[in-house]
């Protein structure tokens, strides 16, 4: 069943023309937006709604997947109304709620509209947004998890036509008790720990942080796997019940080294995982976590290419050192490690500074990088060009 939660009430007790929605990790931010977007498109006849997001993979993984949620819960889910090919959905009254990712440049400049919503907005540029609000004829939507000040901060916060509301897990009373358990073991972190405070600050009080100390700045994104991009080996990590298993494939591309997401799946099995990892590729080979022999060569045994991955002293910072020195590029598809590398950090002692260590934590896709890189890319200091 369907709650309208405090987070909706705040939602729709703002009346200016643009709603900047600032949150934590399970406020409602996008579950509560939508549900004000579907209940005006019911009621107003030709209201025209677009939902963006930074790319498709983002779109089909949250406000694209959380809207078809919402329209079931409440009844109003007919696939005779959808349009899968354009991502929109067409009411019987002739108004429409369509999809579209800010990469799409003639989207960004396309038609008008009455309604935005730019989901995640700051991982989009200042310019989408300019180009988007400017065609945008009655209200505008923004929300964001606030790790850093971002372009809504500095250009629009204290603009006279701007709501902004702040909202955390305590606004959504359809929270998940797992979700507010691991925030309160976040909160008892705090105290101790740089990263758990600061965690907690953006993801449980939905306050502005500060993620610095990044690891990886040498990358950006690429639509797809081009056709001649060369095929140099993958990486897996494993996981089981809390951390993903995960497999990245690792391509050299125009002097650069490009990452392509495959799996990032908690509960599988190794016949899972070998299956997974033969469907598109069946010469795929595989530099996995050494720690999980066992694991390697199960999967060995259903025909996967794979071995254990060097595992030393200092591995990780190794890995570490070999993938900056070279320019990454990441498709758009591959969210989960996007995510990874926006948010994996140097660890901080008790004094807030800097240590010479990351944190344990967004890592798993990373990881799996990693073991390629230590398998490959140190070749490049041994004579073999990999540029």
């Amino acid at each position: 069943m369907f709650q309208r939660t405090t987070a909706i009430n705040k939602i729709r007790a703002c009346k200016r023309r643009i709603k900047g929605v600032q949150g934590g990790t399970s406020a409602g931010k996008t579950f509560g937006i939508l549900p004000v977007l579907i209940d005006m498109a019911a009621k107003q006849k030709g209201l025209e709604v677009s939902v963006v997001a930074e790319s498709i993979p983002h779109l089909k993984r949250g406000a694209l997947k959380d809207f078809k949620k919402i329209m079931l819960l409440t009844g109003r889910w007919f696939d005779k109304y959808y349009n899968r090919t354009d991502s929109k959905y067409q009411f019987p009254n002739g108004s429409y709620i369509e999809f579209f990712s800010a990469d799409n440049d003639a989207k960004l400049r396309g038609a008008r509209r009455d309604v935005l919503y730019m989901n995640e907005c700051n991982n989009m540029t200042f310019h989408a947004y300019t180009e988007l609000a400017s065609r945008t004829k009655q209200e505008v939507y923004l929300d964001w998890n606030p790790t850093s000040k971002f372009w809504f901060h500095n250009e629009l916060e204290n603009d006279e036509d701007v709501d902004f509301i702040i909202l955390t897990y305590l606004d959504n009373e359809a929270c998940p008790q797992s979700a507010i358990d691991f925030i309160l073991k976040a909160k008892s972190k705090a105290n101790k720990s740089n990263f758990w405070d600061n965690w907690y600050k953006v993801y449980g009080l939905g306050q502005v942080g500060s993620l610095d100390g990044v690891v990886f700045n040498n990358w950006e994104t690429i639509n797809e796997v081009p056709k001649d991009a060369l095929y140099l080996g993958s990486g897996m990590d494993f996981g089981y019940t809390n951390d993903p298993t995960t497999l990245i494939d690792c391509y050299r591309y125009n002097g650069k080294i490009l990452l392509n997401e495959v799996i990032y799946r908690t509960g599988l099995l190794n016949n899972d995982i070998a299956r997974l990892a033969k469907q598109d590729n069946e010469r795929r080979f595989i530099y996995a976590d050494a720690a999980e022999p066992k694991s390697i060569e199960e999967i060995k045994r259903h025909g996967v290419i794979i071995k254990a991955a060097a595992k030393g002293k200092d591995s990780i910072n190794y890995g570490i050192s070999l993938l900056q020195e070279h320019e990454m590029l990441v498709t758009k598809q591959s969210t989960n490690l996007i995510k990874e590398l926006r948010n994996y950090t140097w660890a901080k002692d008790k004094a807030g500074d800097k240590v010479n260590k990351p944190i344990d934590a967004f890592n798993h896709a990373i990881d799996a990088v990693r073991y390629f890189a230590v398998e490959v890319l140190k070749n490049h200091t041994q004579g073999v060009d990999i540029q």
